[in-house]
């Protein structure tokens, strides 16, 4: 440490005049360019789009040649920045005035507040000036004791009692060199923790190097067997996936574990006194070291009590915060992409279709819409136990499906499913050409008591609202499951746990992407799902309803300007996502935006073609150069866009409708045989590994060590939700619900799974803390498969 920063009492010493200039810090645009490795002139153009109300699907669609063609990915990349760095620049500037009023800012500590590049970096800085409660280095201080805790750490030479001894003032409450030393250790200890560089240097050692320990509470074994994992439990900060950390603090929260962060990789010896490598860091600072001079013990006990008293546990604070940050936001990262596959999955189309929410002695919820969702039919049938009317059921099916044209069967995956999956297929004897498919029924009954459900069902049961959302879905699950809170469609990883901004942040930006991918025919597009569209907002799509409502559908995008709110700049980053089947124009139907409608006419000019003769005729667009119709707002990527979508225009980006096909006979977890090999779909995918329907309840878990023979970080690289797969059964466990799948069709039942690509070294093992089984490796936590998807992710300590 220099010598400047420990000779002059307190911290840090004044050495400039208080009234310095102003130090210029980076722009927030070039410190996103050089984050994002992309030019400052794309950046400050989005920013400058963003700041004036443009949505980051407008921007990333209809924009590209302002952004040099940012995506999406990276202009949410960007947005997240762009707050976090207006944030950090807003506090440096609170900071920076405080300090200036406080007469103590000097040019070299602007300076440094100037280079904080983070949010901790900036109030470690901060410390030392921040109002404090009245400490016991401020009381020694009054005390006059300040010269004596310096002097010892400038001379080590000088004996700490002789010294102390001229310090003694009972007046001032010093009565014996004792309590001098007591005081001016009390003064380095405090000296040491504001050391921005020694406090910011420690706390990433802490991260590197220690672990997250956890071990049962007394008398607590019983009640919270569910964490029974993690009852003797240690890892490296840096190695720990994300479920692991927020299962450890969900077991601190239900007061079952004691949770704490251990600074070292494995426990000292407690009769160790040997200095730790934080000790020796601290001495090293501030030029402390043991030479055999009078103060160099005395010095050495007061590095070690600034550590395990101050700066071990305030860093320990500091770095359970930032791994339950780092296991929010992988855990909402896990969510949304869950989120955006189910929202994209296939749709099954306009086809009239029977909605079957199943139960036993409540009945099953039947419900019949047309091709558009229009509720057509209702009824409740007891097929199952208690009641047993099995027969009446299938004719009150039967007649429901012949008289309203019913192509498609969608069954929820709750209580009584399987019963009812055989009832409908009884009916598929009796009426072919019918389908089945079993979907998620995951937040259908949030979805009925919602106010939303109420407006657009208000003569429907709450019970039967649930039928229709099943019914629905399966038509269109993007344009259903707009309508209900992403965190209760069920595909989260410990969403309960997470900070509510980020996982809405999260979700809010997947859903609005996915909307805005797909587009949305705004003659029958439901509020929840307009609201979802750029540039919208709730009381907007109101309002084109109640438009829609009054004067017949939209004939044409230039109608929608007649909505009232609905201003240019509204319709500006609408028009190009709303769609307009059979209307007047039929660029109307397609992405192609309205402002670049003269493009299209530059093109048919060309081309001496009709606007009918253009669209779809491949081999004619494919033979056009882009760079032929360039103007000065539309470039080559706007007019690429144009061509393609005229070769197919208002083309569903969602892959082809197809299902799978359960095994016969293979309807619970005990008619399941290790070595079968049987088709399923993927209900969620999670850090560990996925959840596999394959028809018994129970959903299965592939393990990630089980997807491929190549190492696989993540488990999204092989399987996504919704994704149809052939898997098979390893190990079947009826009395705990658990089932063990592969997805590498050779590998042989009951061997042990080796770890893909050769597998992980040590450093992914638990270990259990000395004293409790030894420093061997500790039982990692497998999640469980269980009765349903909401079931399984319970087992596995989801969706709480």
């Amino acid at each position: 440490m220099p010598t400047e920063a420990v000779s002059a009492p307190g911290a840090p010493a004044i050495t400039a005049p208080t009234e310095v200039p102003n130090t210029p810090i980076p722009s927030v645009s070039s410190r996103i360019a050089a984050e994002l490795n992309v030019g400052q002139w794309q950046v400050t153009a989005a920013i400058d789009m963003l700041d004036g109300g443009a949505t980051v699907p407008f921007i990333a669609r209809y924009r590209k040649e302002a952004t040099g063609t940012l995506d999406d990915a990276q202009l949410r990349d960007l947005e997240e920045r762009l707050t976090y760095l207006r944030e950090l620049d807003d506090r440096r500037a609170a900071i920076i005035d405080s300090i200036r009023g406080q007469g103590k800012l000097t040019v070299a500590l602007e300076q440094s507040l100037a280079a904080a590049d983070s949010k901790a970096r900036l109030e470690d800085i901060y410390l030392p000036y921040k109002t404090k409660r009245r400490t016991k280095a401020q009381i020694a201080r009054e005390a006059g004791l300040e010269p004596l805790a310096f002097t010892l750490l400038k001379d080590p030479n000088q004996t700490p009692e002789a010294v102390a001894a001229a310090f003694v003032d009972a007046d001032k409450g010093v009565n014996d060199p004792a309590e001098a030393l007591q005081g001016a250790r009390a003064i380095l200890v405090e000296r040491f923790g504001e050391d921005a560089d020694l406090v910011g240097g420690l706390r990433e050692l802490l991260w590197t190097r220690g672990r997250l320990v956890a071990a049962v509470r007394k008398g607590k074994e019983q009640d919270g067997a569910k964490f029974a994992d993690y009852f003797e439990f240690a890892e490296k900060l840096t190695t720990l996936p994300s479920h692991r950390v927020l299962a450890m603090f969900r077991g601190e929260k239900d007061d079952v574990l004691d949770v704490t962060v251990s600074p070292e990789p494995a426990d000292p010896d407690p009769l160790d006194a040997t200095p730790s490598d934080y000790e020796r860091r601290i001495a090293a600072r501030f030029g402390i070291a043991d030479q055999g001079r009078a103060a160099d013990k005395w010095l050495r006990e007061t590095v070690r009590w600034a550590w395990r008293t101050r700066l071990s546990v305030s860093l320990g604070i500091d770095v359970r915060m930032r791994l339950r940050q780092s296991a929010e936001q992988a855990a909402a990262g896990v969510f949304a992409s869950n989120l955006r596959d189910l929202l994209l999955a296939a749709p099954a189309g306009s086809r009239p279709t029977l909605g079957l929410d199943p139960g036993f002695r409540t009945g099953v919820k039947v419900a019949v819409v047309d091709g558009t969702g229009k509720v057509v039919a209702i009824d409740t049938i007891y097929p199952h136990q208690p009641h047993n009317r099995w027969d009446a059921a299938l004719a009150a099916l039967h007649q429901l499906v012949v008289t309203h044209h019913v192509e498609l069967i969608s069954i929820g995956n709750g209580t009584a499913s399987r019963e009812t999956d055989r009832l409908a297929t009884e009916l598929i004897a009796r009426v072919p050409g019918l389908t089945k498919i079993v979907v998620s029924e995951a937040g259908a009954s949030v979805y009925s008591a919602s106010p939303y459900a109420s407006a657009e069902l208000p003569d429907l049961d709450v019970s039967i609202r649930g039928a229709v959302s099943i019914a629905r879905r399966l038509q269109d699950p993007l344009a259903e499951l707009v309508k209900i809170d992403p965190k209760s469609i069920g595909v989260g990883q410990y969403q309960h746990d997470l900070a509510e901004s980020v996982l809405a942040k999260s979700l809010d930006a997947v859903v609005e992407d996915c909307v805005n991918a797909v587009g949305v025919d705004v003659n029958t597009a439901s509020v929840p799902l307009l609201a979802r569209v750029s540039g919208i907002t709730t009381t907007l799509a109101e309002n084109i309803v109640s438009h829609r409502d009054s004067n017949g559908p939209f004939a044409s995008r230039g109608a929608l300007k007649n909505v009232p709110r609905l201003g240019p700049k509204a319709y500006e980053q609408c028009a190009g996502f709303l769609r307009i089947a059979g209307g007047a124009d039929p660029l109307d139907r397609s992405s192609v935006h309205p402002e670049a409608y003269p493009v299209v006419r530059r093109i048919l000019k060309d081309t001496g073609t009709g606007l009918d003769d253009l669209i779809g005729n491949s081999a004619l667009l494919r033979t056009l150069a882009p760079e032929k119709f360039v103007d000065d707002k539309f470039g080559v990527p706007t007019v690429s866009d144009i061509l393609t979508e005229l070769e197919k225009p208002g083309r569903d980006p969602r892959p082809a409708f197809t299902t799978a096909t359960f095994a016969d006979g293979v309807e619970k977890v005990t008619d399941l045989r290790v070595g079968m090999v049987l088709e399923g779909v993927v209900t969620n995918v999670a850090a560990f590994g996925a959840f596999v329907d394959v028809g018994v309840h129970q959903d299965g878990l592939v393990h990630v060590s089980a997807m491929s023979n190549k190492f696989v970080s993540d488990p999204r690289e092989v399987v996504r939700s919704g994704q149809v797969v052939k898997v098979k059964v390893m190990e079947v466990d009826p009395a705990r619900a658990r089932i063990s799948l592969t997805l590498r069709l050779d590998d042989e039942p009951g061997a042990k799974a080796p770890r893909a690509g050769g597998g992980r070294p040590e450093q992914n093992r638990g270990t259990r803390p000395p004293g409790k089984g030894g420093n061997q490796p500790a039982r990692r936590p497998e999640p469980a498969a269980s009765g349903s998807l909401a079931d399984a992710l319970r087992k596995a300590g989801f969706g709480r």
